[in-house]
């Protein structure tokens, strides 16, 4: 786990409450219209249908509730920042739970009362716990304002690729879930090759200075990285290779120092 280099910006809790609600919301009406045809579709992550990913999604957000439940650790162990790096090692785990879960919810009427549980129990913990309040998270323990920010990750980054496997089915993604998602990856790339050489540029959301060399001090930077917010994600999650990124120019990176390709994915 590398770490984190920088300090990690500042979000709004009551806003970041809201976009996690609200995006949670717009996942839950999407998948109660799929169809069992649609359901049984296969996803870009492997050996998932449509079914398991949504199935998947309560179980990211269940864990919130799930851990205000457990007893509060002594201390905070996980920054914000070195979230994106620790998720690596629970994938197995993470996979296994989803399919089970996914099993024990056939259809789309067993998933509608699933997400239905699922936001009653979040709304009812999120308006009673403090955000300082500590987490029992299997990535470590961490505040659950932190921990509420990395679930819009969770939610953006699922919420793409259910959009992806359903032809048309087109979730909207809450702007603030949008843009914090966006933040957060492109600080934590920040983290990973800290520097000054290098700007990455996500219109409308994020800049940020990164990799060793020459700091630049005004003018057009020597080497800028820009894309755009989805593509941004989907890169730092290896959903889009850069390689790929840039010769369908979903990506424009201009300098010695603006390939990113060894530093991405950076969740795998």
């Amino acid at each position: 786990m590398p770490p984190a280099k920088k300090r990690a910006r500042t979000y709004d809790p009551a806003k970041i409450r809201a976009a996690v609600l609200t995006q949670f919301g717009n996942v839950r009406e999407a998948v109660s219209t799929l169809t069992p045809e649609q359901l049984a579709l296969p996803t870009r992550l492997a050996g998932w249908t449509v079914r398991d990913l949504a199935a998947h999604v309560t179980m990211a957000v269940e864990t919130v509730s799930r851990n205000l439940d457990r007893p509060e650790p002594p201390k905070a162990e996980l920054a914000l920042l070195d979230w994106p790096f620790a998720t690596a090692v629970r994938a197995a785990g993470i996979s296994d739970d989803t399919l089970d879960l996914a099993a024990a919810h056939p259809d789309r009427n067993a998933l509608k009362a699933l997400y239905a549980r699922t936001e009653e129990r979040l709304t009812e913990a999120l308006a009673a716990a403090p955000g300082d309040r500590l987490l029992a998270a299997r990535t470590g323990a961490i505040t659950l304002a932190d921990y509420l920010v990395t679930r819009t990750v969770e939610l953006v980054v699922h919420t793409d690729d259910l959009n992806d496997a359903v032809p048309g089915l087109d979730i909207p993604y809450d702007k603030q879930a949008l843009a914090t998602c966006t933040r957060l990856l492109a600080d934590a790339l920040a983290a990973k090759a800290p520097g000054g050489s290098t700007e990455v540029r996500i219109p409308p959301y994020a800049v940020v200075q990164c990799v060793e060399g020459p700091r630049h001090t005004r003018g057009t930077p020597p080497n800028v990285v820009e894309t755009d917010p989805l593509t941004w994600i989907r890169l730092a999650t290896g959903r889009v290779q850069w390689a790929d990124a840039l010769d369908k120019a979903q990506v424009s990176a201009s300098g010695e120092r603006a390939d990113l390709g060894g530093l991405l994915p950076l969740m795998a």
